[in-house]
């Protein structure tokens, strides 16, 4: 950790699991740069990870131990934690209480905390937010192989000559994965690239085929893949014959499945169909990834063993350039599975078999382990809002904005007796209903390991001192465990201890039965240990499967009969998808952070096809409310061809630490799928219509505003401070008056202000000592001013005629505006895109190398592109 030498660490958002080497400075900030020896992503970073140093300050950080909002020392508090849950136990039976966990938590902290709850406590109810997520991957893999296995690796998508991309924007979710692929397609030009899915996204910018599929239709059209291939006697018999069982009967079930079928159920032309599939049974080498659009279904566990179905029945799994890949959400969604982070899951991969309960009772030295599964996600949740759960431990996750049914989920935690939560920030929206706050170190503090989503475990490492009183979680659950009793089983000192442990278990009794083993791990020193794939053997197993032995008693993969699902029309409702932006992570608590990451989507959207917006007298950046039975929220329309007509988007992000009115999953209704139990969180039905809005405002302010007495409003940070969106209903609304109280500015103060009174528009600007110090632009209409301009004006020296300028809302022709930005990773705008392609540079490789945009992480290159397409078509 000494000034100017990098450390070898992990990047803590996607499942991309990237190198990063953090080299803390001598001023206490951290650079970042992707590490060239990592072989997740060879040095490359996409614009969340290069900016992850950027989000490392103090501001809001939860830094002492709160109980009932007061400070008090650790031992009060873990005192307090260790006593009710006792008690509570004592009373009410184990079931009783609950642990919330999270794919940001270390697998260490993960390894802990199910062995406290499952091995000690006697419940199984402890489960994750990887449960929204990843779900009905693990069930789908379970069903298929026995086994949550992964078969194959990064590599495969290189290799492959057919990708098909389901239900995943792997441009903007997984960026640095896309451009591996778009790498090989450059060197490769065979390789083609299949999106399905109802958006079209910035992935549909490489893709030679985009499938606009209608929501949900995903298992009738694999399904009727299935029965094409057998019509066109395209099955790998001998594989068949060898390697797998229940083929009959899923193809009994396809058989029901014609073209014609298909296309009704999808939504999609017979042609695009017949394309897909005389390229799925051409193509040897085929790769097929999923993602959310997958998962977050009530019939995503079907979806996935839909898609496995036809890999098993080509034979294309475990080699290479072939087979199903689940891509994972979170940095260490797979590290939680490994551990038995999800309700229905023992540790090592294990279920709740008697013989695996008796094997953890001899292994743990317990006889409380549970031997039943507990309570899944949004199961958990109910059980707290009618009263079986009376006390309930969160972790290192946000439930309150990222669970369905938000709203119920935040009345359940007021309601509940006692809740803990283990956060590093104080300002969450779930923290704010904790009884008991206990602060947790975070990124460049922890040491741990975490497991990507191509089996291989890497090491976060800190660079960085504990902040305050911030501990790790694996410490902190530790010493509730021994205030509990259970001393003799937590006697950790370092997280190396607590993964030796892990290790161990994996290989105890395994034997080969069980598909995760980290046999040969025992000896490598923890601080030396280098990215490896499991199952450990000669280095690391870069595919499973390749002799076609799988994890189920018989050893042979399962066929599953899948039968599409059939979801009904809605009558005057739209279906609201939601979904993760290019540079935000979340809920915000890290990325909310960097002004950059903010500055290309700055406030809540959704995305509405022009037909539907034309219907619904929507107007393009005007204000909307969504709304169901389960609330509404507001949001800012973006009317775009992209999206499909009877379908809207929006993004998870926003809370109310950044928003009035944001909280988009509130909206979501918590249907789940009957297998894995996660929650649909792309298939609610909402109606849309224009807010009622007098005034639209843009304000931009040096300090933090407090916006609580707008209709509506939508803060971001900026560089030297903040910029927000502002709405107001009453036509009365006096612009000078309120900007004075929301900000109390003196009479003698140096504001002034601009008021056009034909148009309504109604500027202003407040100086201290020539320095902006904040500004606000009204107007009827969506305010036009340059958000990128504006806010780089914030404690900058500006003399008579920049003041004209803001109170014009417009940049002198001395001062460009570099316009909306495009790339985040190097801070370019659209507006410097259009003047280097006016000179001369018309691609997106010349745009690249004149100003650098694209080059970095590649996420942005789409819209560059379309953006040239623009500026070719006298359109921009």
């Amino acid at each position: 950790m000494s000034p100017g030498q990098p450390v070898r660490t992990t990047c803590p958002y996607c499942g991309v699991g990237c190198g990063v080497l953090a080299t803390p400075q001598a001023d206490g900030s951290v650079t970042i740069a992707g590490d060239p020896e990592h072989p997740a992503n060879f040095g490359r970073l996409c614009s969340k990870g290069s900016a992850v140093g950027e989000t490392l300050s103090l501001d809001g950080r939860l830094l002492h131990p709160e109980i009932d909002g007061h400070r008090v020392t650790w031992d009060a508090a873990l005192d307090r934690v260790a006593a009710v849950f006792s008690q509570t136990i004592a009373e009410y039976g184990p079931d009783s209480v609950a642990f919330y966990g999270s794919g940001q938590l270390l697998t260490e902290d993960y390894y802990v905390a199910n062995k406290l709850m499952k091995g000690f406590l006697g419940s199984a109810n402890i489960d994750t937010n990887s449960r929204l997520c990843m779900a009905s991957s693990v069930a789908g893999h379970k069903r298929a192989f026995g086994s949550d296995t992964v078969p194959g690796n990064y590599e495969d998508l290189e290799r492959a000559d057919l990708i098909v991309l389901v239900g995943s924007n792997l441009a903007w979710c997984h960026p640095v994965l896309y451009q591996r692929i778009l790498k090989a397609k450059a060197e490769r030009p065979q390789m083609r690239i299949v999106l399905i899915d109802p958006r079209r996204t910035s992935t549909a910018d490489q893709a030679d085929l985009h499938l606009a599929i209608a929501p949900d239709g995903d298992s009738a059209l694999f399904v009727g893949l299935l029965r094409w291939l057998a019509e066109k006697a395209l099955l790998d018999r001998e594989f068949l014959s060898n390697s797998t069982s229940e083929f009959s009967a899923a193809l009994a079930v396809a058989r029901r499945w014609s073209l014609d079928a298909v296309s009704q159920a999808t939504g999609l032309s017979a042609r695009d169909i017949a394309v897909f599939y005389d390229w799925f049974g051409a193509t040897p080498r085929t790769v097929t990834v999923f993602s959310q659009g997958v998962n977050q279904s009530a019939g995503g566990t079907d979806k996935v063993n839909a898609i496995i179905n036809c890999h098993l029945a080509t034979g294309r799994i475990g080699l290479p350039g072939m087979g199903p890949f689940s891509v994972t959400g979170q940095p260490n969604a797979m590290g939680g599975r490994e551990v038995g982070g999800l309700s229905n899951m023992l540790a090592a991969h294990m279920d709740f078999e008697p013989e695996n309960v008796e094997r953890l009772r001899r292994f743990w030295q317990s006889a409380a382990v549970a031997t039943r599964p507990g309570l899944k996600a949004v199961d958990l949740f109910d059980a707290v809002v009618d009263g079986r759960i009376k006390a309930l431990w969160i972790m290192a996750t946000n439930p309150v904005d990222s669970m369905p049914e938000a709203d119920k989920v935040r009345a359940a935690l007021r309601a509940c007796p006692f809740v803990v939560v283990s956060d590093m920030m104080s300002t969450t929206d779930t923290v704010a209903e904790a009884n008991v706050r206990l602060p947790a170190a975070g990124w460049g503090e922890k040491d741990g390991t975490v497991t990507n989503s191509e089996r291989r475990i890497s090491r976060q490492r800190p660079m960085l001192p504990l902040p305050g009183e911030a501990r790790p979680d694996w410490w902190i659950i530790s010493a509730v465990a021994r205030r509990m009793g259970f001393g003799p089983a937590f006697p950790y000192s370092n997280a190396a201890e607590i993964f030796a442990e892990h290790v161990a278990l994996s290989a105890f009794e395994n034997g080969g039965r069980r598909d995760f083993n980290l046999e040969g791990l025992e000896d490598t020193p923890y601080d030396e240990l280098m990215p490896t794939q499991w199952p450990v053997r000669d280095g690391g197993t870069s595919r499973m499967f390749t002799d076609g032995v799988f994890y189920t008693p018989d050893r042979r993969a399962r066929f599953i009969a899948v039968e599409p699902m059939r979801p009904e029309p809605l009558a005057d409702m739209l279906t609201l998808n939601t979904g993760r932006v290019r540079d935000h992570w979340h809920t915000m608590t890290r990325t909310g952070k960097a002004p950059r990451l903010s500055a290309h989507l700055a406030e809540p959207f959704v995305e509405i096809s022009p037909d539907d917006a034309f219907d619904r007298g929507i107007t393009d950046a005007g204000l909307v409310e969504l709304a169901n039975e389960h609330g509404c929220v507001h949001v800012r329309a973006l009317i775009t061809e992209r999206q499909r007509s009877g379908s809207v988007f929006a993004p998870m992000h926003w809370t109310d630490q950044f928003s009035s009115n944001g909280r988009i999953d509130k909206l979501v209704t918590a249907a789940k799928d009957p297998v894995s139990g996660q929650p649909a969180l792309k298939m609610a039905a909402i109606t849309a219509r224009p807010a009622k809005v007098a005034f639209y405002g843009f304000a931009v302010s040096i300090e933090r505003p407090n916006y609580r007495d707008a209709d509506y409003w939508a803060m971001a940070a900026a560089v030297g401070g903040w910029r927000t969106e502002l709405a107001f209903v009453a036509d009365s609304f006096n612009p000078l008056a309120w900007a004075r109280q929301a900000f109390g500015v003196e009479d003698n103060a140096e504001l002034v202000s601009f008021v056009d009174h034909h148009t309504g528009r109604h500027n202003l600007a407040l100086f201290d000592a020539g320095r902006l110090v904040f500004a606000l632009f009204v107007s009827p209409a969506p305010v036009a001013v340059s958000r990128q301009w504006a806010a780089a004006l914030l404690g900058q020296p500006v003399d008579a005629t920049r003041r004209v300028d803001i109170l014009a809302g417009r940049p002198g022709a001395d001062r460009p505006d570099i316009g909306p930005l495009v790339c985040a990773c190097n801070n370019i705008g659209a507006n410097q895109i259009v003047a280097a392609a006016r000179a001369g540079s018309s691609t997106v490789e010349a745009i690249g190398s004149v100003l650098r945009a694209g080059t970095t992480c590649g996420s942005c290159r789409p819209e560059i592109r379309a953006l040239l397409a623009k500026l070719s078509a006298g359109l921009a």
